[in-house]
């Protein structure tokens, strides 16, 4: 009889103690799962530092050995123009001219036109020197003076400004996304009574480069999105 009651006793503290682990276990279980994820935004306003600028011009004539002639004569114009300015060898290139032939339309009920060939020319400036091409293009009105008529309008031959120096400021505006989005999660846990806890997971996100609006393309505005997710402390 004694030695039932000393193995009850130790039964049921054994059960007790059982109770105790599988409480504390299920707590930690529960507050290990117990996590806030967050997003931090990051954005900045960069000026472009490189610029592409097609000068488009066309030439109609019906004497192809006439009309290559009056191409180089103009493709040394517009060169000597762009290097007047400040422009250098490296950042003009000549593109050969595109020809079409009128007259080899198949397909039209058009009278035959006046001038059998219509020749695209295209010389594209690109360079680092963003302000500088950018008034020569408030400028090109100058070439008119020198019988050449620059054409715009084509989207193909649009000027494009780009942003090439993303290193430098990525460590910044990852800091600052992450520092956004730590003081998203401290306030999440401070309003459910919570302590925030170390990081579980991030995620960095992609990094955006665009125009700042239409009007200003040469205006670039970086955005970045992170992603992290806390755990949270009683």
């Amino acid at each position: 009889m004694k030695n039932f009651r000393i193995e009850a006793i130790i039964l049921a503290v054994g059960l007790l103690l059982l109770g105790v682990f599988i409480e504390k276990g299920f707590s930690k279980f529960a507050e290990k799962d117990r996590s806030v994820t967050v997003k931090g935004l990051a954005e900045m306003e960069v000026p472009a530092n490189k610029v592409t600028w097609p000068l488009v011009y066309k030439s109609l004539g019906n004497d192809l050995g006439r009309l290559y002639d009056d191409i180089k004569r103009s493709n040394q114009t517009i060169t000597g123009f762009l290097k007047e300015k400040g422009l250098t060898e490296q950042e003009i290139s000549i593109n050969a001219p595109e020809i079409i032939d009128l007259a080899a339309e198949r397909y039209t009920n058009n009278p035959t036109p006046a001038n059998r060939y219509n020749v695209t020319t295209v010389i594209t400036v690109t360079s680092d020197k963003v302000d500088l091409i950018r008034g020569l293009i408030s400028e090109q009105g100058e070439l008119l003076k020198r019988g050449i008529a620059i054409t715009s309008g084509e989207y193909q031959y649009r000027v494009q400004y780009e942003y090439t120096d993303l290193n430098k400021v990525k460590p910044q505006m990852i800091e600052e996304a992450t520092k956004n989005a730590r003081e998203a999660a401290e306030k999440f846990a401070k309003d459910s009574g919570s302590q925030l806890g170390k990081i579980r997971q991030a995620n960095q996100g992609q990094f955006s480069i665009t125009d700042r609006d239409p009007n200003t393309p040469y205006i670039k505005k970086i955005r970045v999105v992170t992603t992290i997710d806390y755990s949270l402390e009683n």
